[in-house]
C-alpha cells in the first residue's frame, strides 16, 4: 500500500458454540478463540466454528489504536504487552473496510463492492453436521426475500474444506454403478420408496442419458427424504438390527460402520439411511475437497479450515434437530453423481502449498515454516486473511502465535519468519480470477510500449505470447498510479501461471 494507506490489522474473531462442536480444550476452535480473544474456555461447552470475515452472523473486528483527537490512526496495531492488546478500539471489519475501501484493491472493489468476498473458518467437529446444501445466487435471493430471518443474505456459498486432522465427510451422490449396488444391498431403502421407484433405478442404463438418470435419482431421493417420521423410525430400527448382526460376524463395510455411528448420534433420523446414497470421504491432513452450490454434503468428524463465499445460507434435510426444508433441498440439488475431486495442493515454494478451487471468491495457502526460516507471500491485487494455527513467529515484523488473525490489504508483500517453527493459513481472492481479470483488460500492448521488455520478463515467454492474443481496443491505464497497479498485478499473474502449470504437471497433463 502507499505510505499513507491502511496497513496490516489484527482481527478479533467470533466463535460458534453449536452442539456438534468438540468440547473445551479438545477443540482446536476453542484454543484459537481463547488465544484470539483472551477469554477463558469452559471445558463443558462445545466450540464448533471460528469465524474470520465480515458476515453479520459472526463478524470479525479490527483491533485499532484508541482514538487520538477524535480520529483513528489506521494502520497501527496498537500497544501489545504479553499478547494483550492495550489502548485499542474494536471496529467491525465490515465498517473498517467500508471506511477504507482501497484495502480491497481496485478490481476486487469493482467486482464485489466494499466487502470481503470470502469467509474463513476453522471447524472442530465432534459429531455429524446436518445433511445440507447451499443455494446458488438466484435461489439465495428468492429465499432471502421470502425468509430473511432464516436465510440471512442473498449470496451463494461455494466452499472448500482443508483438513487439519483426519476429516470425514459425506459429499455428493455416489456413482451410477454404486447407486444400483446400494439398492441391491440395502432393502430398507426399497421398503421406504417402493419397489416401482427402486426398479426404475435398477433397470435404467447410462444409454438412457444423463437427464433421465438425474430424474430417477431425484424421484427416489425425494421419496426417501419425504417419508413420515413413523416410517423412517421403523425402517431405521430394522436397518440397525440387521447391521448389528453383520457386525458380530465381522462383515461390516466402512459405510455400514459409519451408519451405525450416525444412528447413535441421531436416532431414527432419515439422514441415517440417506447416507448410503452419498460418497463417504476421508481426508488426511493437508487434503481438501470443494463443493459448489446445490450439492448435498455433511461433515462427520475432525478438524479443518474452511473457506467460502461470504454467506451463511443453509438448507437442511437430515441429521439435525434444526428446522428441515426437505422440499427446497430436494428441488435445488444438481443430482450429479461421482466421487468428489480431492485437492492436495500445489507447492508455491518449499514451505507453502496453494489450494485453488474453481470459485472466484477464494483460495487458501498452507504454510509450514521450520525453525529459523522465512518465506515471502508476494503482493497480490486483493486482500488476505492470515490465521496462525501453531507456533510463534512474525508476519511482516508483527509478532504472532496460535490464534492470531491478521488482515492484509491488497498489493502488500508479506514476509513470514520464525525462530521456533510456525504454521499458518492464508485465505485470499482466487488467483485464477485475478489472471482472467488482467487478461480482459487487454493491457499487454500498453505495458510493452511503456516498459520495453518488462512484460515478457515478468510473465515469461509463454504467457507473454498468450496475452498478445487479447483483442485490440481495450482501454489502457492513463496515469502513474494505474501504471503501478498494473505492474503489481502482472507479478501476481506470473505467480498464478506457475501454479496453473504445476497443477497440470501434478495431474500428468501436458
Amino acid at each position: 500500500m502507499g505510505a499513507h494507506g491502511p496497513g496490516i490489522v489484527r482481527l478479533r474473531c467470533s466463535v460458534k458454540k453449536y452442539a456438534w462442536g468438540k468440547l473445551g480444550k479438545e477443540s482446536g476452535v476453542a484454543r484459537m478463540y481463547a488465544s484470539n480473544s483472551g477469554e477463558t474456555i469452559n471445558g463443558d461447552e462445545p466450540f464448533a466454528e471460528f469465524w474470520m470475515g465480515t458476515h453479520g452472523s459472526g463478524p470479525s473486528y479490527a483491533v485499532l489504536p484508541a482514538q487520538v483527537n477524535g480520529e483513528l490512526r489506521n494502520g497501527d496495531l496498537g500497544g501489545i504487552d504479553g499478547g494483550k492488546r492495550n489502548h485499542c478500539d474494536l471496529v467491525s471489519l465490515k465498517d473498517w473496510i467500508e471506511q477504507n475501501p482501497s484495502v480491497l484493491g481496485d478490481k476486487v472493489l469493482q467486482k464485489w463492492g466494499p466487502n470481503l468476498p470470502f469467509l474463513f473458518k476453522v471447524l472442530s467437529v465432534a459429531k455429524a453436521l446436518s445433511i445440507q446444501a447451499h443455494p446458488d445466487k438466484d435461489l439465495a435471493a428468492i429465499l432471502h426475500k421470502q425468509q430473511p430471518g432464516v436465510f440471512k443474505d442473498d449470496n451463494h456459498k461455494p466452499e472448500m474444506a482443508l483438513a487439519l486432522t483426519q476429516f470425514e465427510a459425506l459429499c455428493g451422490f455416489v456413482s451410477f454403478e454404486e447407486f444400483k449396488t446400494v439398492l441391491q444391498n440395502v432393502p430398507e431403502i426399497i421398503e421406504v420408496v417402493g419397489a416401482a421407484t427402486a426398479n426404475q433405478v435398477l433397470q435404467i442404463s447410462k444409454e438412457d442419458g444423463e437427464k433421465k438418470l438425474k430424474e430417477v435419482l431425484r424421484s427416489l431421493f425425494t421419496k426417501l427424504m419425504s417419508a413420515s417420521k413413523a416410517v423412517i423410525s421403523e425402517v431405521v430400527f430394522k436397518l440397525i438390527s440387521r447391521l448389528n448382526v453383520k457386525r458380530e460376524a465381522g462383515e461390516l463395510t466402512d459405510k455400514e460402520e459409519l451408519v451405525l455411528r450416525l444412528e447413535k448420534e441421531y436416532p431414527g433420523d432419515v439422514g441415517v439411511i440417506a447416507s448410503f446414497l452419498l460418497n463417504y470421504v476421508k481426508l488426511n491432513s493437508g487434503e481438501a475437497l470443494y463443493l459448489g452450490a446445490n450439492e448435498p454434503h455433511a461433515y462427520i468428524h475432525g478438524e479443518c479450515v474452511e473457506c467460502m463465499a461470504t454467506s451463511d445460507n443453509v438448507v437442511r434435510a437430515g441429521l439435525t434437530p434444526k428446522k428441515l426444508d426437505v422440499q427446497t433441498l430436494c428441488s435445488m440439488l444438481t443430482y450429479k453423481q461421482g466421487f468428489p475431486e480431492i485437492l492436495r495442493g500445489v507447492p508455491s515454494n518449499p514451505y507453502t502449498v496453494k489450494y485453488v478451487p474453481p470459485f472466484n471468491e477464494f483460495e487458501v495457502d498452507q504454510c509450514i515454516l521450520p525453525q529459523d526460516k522465512s518465506t515471502t507471500f508476494p503482493a497480490i491485487p486483493g486482500p488476505s486473511v492470515f490465521l496462525v494455527v501453531a507456533g510463534k513467529g512474525a508476519v511482516s515484523k508483527e509478532l504472532v502465535a496460535e490464534g492470531d488473525v491478521l488482515f492484509t490489504p491488497a498489493n502488500t508483500e508479506i514476509i513470514v519468519e520464525t525462530t521456533s517453527g510456525l504454521s499458518l493459513y492464508r485465505a485470499g481472492i482466487n488467483s485464477s480470477w485475478s489472471s482472467n481479470a488482467l487478461k480482459n483488460w487487454g493491457c499487454d500492448k500498453w505495458v510493452s510500449k511503456s516498459f520495453p521488455g518488462a512484460l515478457e520478463e515478468v510473465l515469461g515467454s509463454s504467457l507473454f505470447d498468450a496475452l498478445h492474443s487479447v483483442k485490440e481496443g481495450s482501454s489502457a491505464p492513463t496515469n502513474e498510479k494505474q501504471d503501478q497497479n498494473q505492474i503489481e498485478e502482472l507479478a501476481c499473474i506470473h505467480h498464478s501461471h506457475d501454479v496453473a502449470l504445476l497443477e497440470r504437471s501434478s495431474r500428468g497433463e501436458d
